[in-house]
């Protein structure tokens, strides 16, 4: 992995694959130049935008396939096969008298439905494809009832009648003794060859039986598609003369090689969004940013994260669609908010998403035969895009995104045309703030404390509105914002988690044996991995709740127990506002982060400027009246320059809109920070 000669190969490749577009960099190690294309997705086969855009990113690069010394991945392969419920034939082995335990779940419903209305969702696996061996292991991993192989051997003869493709064991406490479970799984490999298994033990040795049990049914599901997925990029890639080994973004911010991704696909969920917000966090710190709020918006989804004092938060209670899925992994919230979200007139309402038109047929304004009215048309009918994208590669029809929100929105509500688009665009925003406050306001910050930091290929249209609308005055513009997901996969460390949930009542000698199995674990991961010795870091953290409490909090371990509770007591303060002075504190779970630092880097000095010259006027529509705005080239703008809006600012992979009231200026870092000067649009 990092033994690869930068010398020799100095070329590091980086991939976001989105649901509109994909998004590729690519950087000389040995200069920080670099260089970035755009392509339409191709969700029928994501390996063929894959590889175009490969192809690109190194023409432009003037770059050959054999000075290529690695290739990052953000994909979102398992993403989509499990909200689209579309992963492989999947069967659940547990315990006896635990095979309901899918169905019942947890007594919450989802959040904003009615309680009376819900519907519980149909579970990711049929309960006639949950199959019981007979053992039982007690909480402190005393054997009750042995193992009865038999009664494995009558599973795997049933899984076979079923067809599956994959099989997720996960046995009653196998987190505390996972001896069973182990020999479960090999009994059904050996019996089921060509059948992904996997053991809960491999993914999520914690406790909880409903998330664990969930966790190893999706890392099943998507076992097989992601396997022979990362296989195809890996032969195709050798077919193109690149001999570089591919890394792939992981969920919790850090990338992890093939192999592993093939053992725990589960763990790339969120890959695409991870890699976003590391590269924010490069390029916010560059700036000398700390605090800051990343609004990732895409064609279909907008992600959402909050970053205090420049750290990336973790968390074990994320979700993928309808399913928690408890595995670490960047704290952001997604909604269905982005370029490609559909705007439709229900009832009299006009709603906005979580619908979105996607890379087939795309907005109307495309030109592929979209008809309905989307976020972007409704920029191009207020003016917010130049005529073209992605340098001039894509023209944009105006007339049909005119059409699109006309007949669509316009004409059932009896609105003007543009009042229906600022309708659109207001819906949207409104919905994107809603989220910002999920992860500021609920949990104790005033967004107003924050800089704003928009980016993906929509982002920078909505930054100036989102931060009026929050009360926030800065807002940072990445220097490449459209592609910043595939620039994080260059910022990001090899990273892994190891965790072990305790049985009770462990004494000081337990829980360091434990935290030395954890590092071994590690140890032997790095080098999988390939890390070099001096290029290794981990840390030791420990879950703690109060008793009868029903969820944990992740502290630094800093030795002792009553360090730990220390640090626990301070946390809850930070995030609830009090402590409980004298109660007991719990220790549920050990964990060891492991991290192989890579030292990418994705910002460079910019170039002094001599001063921002408009390359053009253009008409926008604000909702006070028509105003003329100064088009600008980010490319020919430099360290320094200023300009004052009404202003539109071009690049390669995004557009930003400056209203009315805003200064921009150019850092030397490469940012473009905007001012609030205190008007409004």
């Amino acid at each position: 992995m990092s033994s690869t000669d930068t010398a020799a190969r100095p070329l590091s490749v980086a991939v976001d694959i989105g649901g509109t577009f994909t998004d590729i960099t690519v950087q000389d190690a040995a200069t920080g130049q670099a260089w970035t294309a755009k392509t339409p997705s191709t969700p029928h086969d994501p390996s063929e935008a894959f590889l175009e855009g490969v192809r690109l990113a190194l023409l432009a690069a003037g770059g050959e396939a054999r000075a290529v010394g690695r290739v990052l991945h953000g994909t979102t392969v398992a993403t989509n096969l499990i909200l689209e419920g579309k992963g492989a034939r999947t069967a659940l082995v547990t315990t006896r008298g635990f095979r309901h335990v899918l169905e019942i779940g947890r007594q919450d419903i989802p959040r904003p439905v009615n309680l009376h209305a819900w519907v519980k969702p149909q579970r990711p696996v049929p309960p006639s494809l949950v199959f019981e061996v007979a053992e039982r292991v007690a909480p402190d991993g005393t054997v009750l009832h042995p193992l009865e192989e038999e009664s494995v051997r009558d599973v795997a003869e049933r899984c076979r009648a079923g067809g599956v493709a994959a099989v997720a064991v996960c046995l009653l406490h196998a987190f505390t003794a996972p001896e069973h479970e182990r020999r479960v799984a090999a009994l059904l490999r050996d019996a089921l060859p060509g059948v992904a298994v996997t053991a809960s033990s491999d993914v999520l040795p914690v406790v909880r039986e409903y998330e664990r049990s969930l966790a190893t049914v999706l890392n099943a599901q998507v076992m097989p598609a992601v396997s022979t997925y990362v296989r195809r990029l890996e032969e195709r890639l050798e077919d193109q003369g690149i001999a570089a080994p591919l890394l792939l973004m992981k969920s919790n911010g850090g990338v992890a090689g093939a192999a592993s991704i093939r053992r725990a696909p589960a763990v790339t969920a969120l890959s695409g969004p991870a890699a976003g917000v590391v590269g924010a966090q490069a390029v916010s710190a560059a700036a000398g940013f700390p605090d800051i709020i990343t609004v990732d918006i895409g064609g279909t989804s907008a992600d959402i994260c909050l970053m205090k004092g420049g750290a990336v938060g973790l968390t074990q209670n994320g979700k993928v669609g309808e399913w928690p899925l408890p595995l670490p992994m960047v704290d952001m919230v997604t909604i269905g908010a982005g370029g490609g979200s559909l705007a439709r007139v229900r009832d009299g309402a006009l709603t906005v998403g979580p619908e979105s038109a996607g890379a087939q047929p795309g907005p109307a304004c495309y030109g592929r035969g979209g008809t309905e009215a989307t976020v972007t048309d409704a920029h191009v009918v207020l003016g917010h895009l130049p005529p073209s994208l992605l340098g001039g590669r894509m023209q944009l029809d105006v007339a049909a995104a005119e059409a699109a929100v006309r007949n669509t929105v316009a004409a059932p509500l009896g609105l003007s045309l543009h009042a229906a688009a600022r309708g659109i665009l207001a819906i949207a925003d409104s919905n994107m703030v809603g989220a910002v406050r999920v992860v500021s306001v609920e949990r104790g910050h005033d967004p107003r404390d924050f800089a704003l930091v928009p980016f993906g290929g929509a982002g920078p249209l909505h930054g100036c509105s989102l931060a009026m609308l929050l009360g926030i005055r800065t807002v940072l513009v990445p220097p490449s914002p459209g592609v910043l997901c595939a620039q994080g996969l260059l910022a990001a460390d090899l990273k892994a988690e190891f965790s072990r949930s305790l049985r009770g009542g462990e004494d000081a000698a337990t829980v360091e044996e434990v935290f030395r199995m954890l590092e071994a674990q590690a140890d032997a991961w790095f080098a999988e991995e390939e890390v070099p010795g001096a290029r290794r870091d981990t840390r030791r953290v420990a879950l703690m709740r109060y008793a009868g409490q029903g969820g944990e909090l992740a502290v630094d371990w800093p030795g002792t127990r009553e360090g730990a509770a220390g640090n626990f007591a301070a946390q809850h303060r930070a995030l609830y506002g009090f402590d409980l002075p004298g109660a007991t504190v719990e220790l549920v779970t050990l964990r060891v982060e492991a991290a192989g630092r890579l030292a990418g880097g994705i910002t460079a000095p910019l170039k002094p400027g001599t001063g921002a010259e408009p390359v053009g006027r253009h008409a926008v529509h604000f909702e006070n009246g028509t105003q003329d705005a100064a088009l600008y080239d980010r490319e020919a703008l430099g360290a320094g320059d200023r300009f004052s809006g009404p202003a539109i600012v071009t690049q390669l992979d995004a557009t930003t809109l400056v209203p009315p009231g805003w200064q921009g200026a150019v850092d030397g870092s490469g940012a473009l920070i905007l001012r609030c000067e205190g008007a409004t649009p």
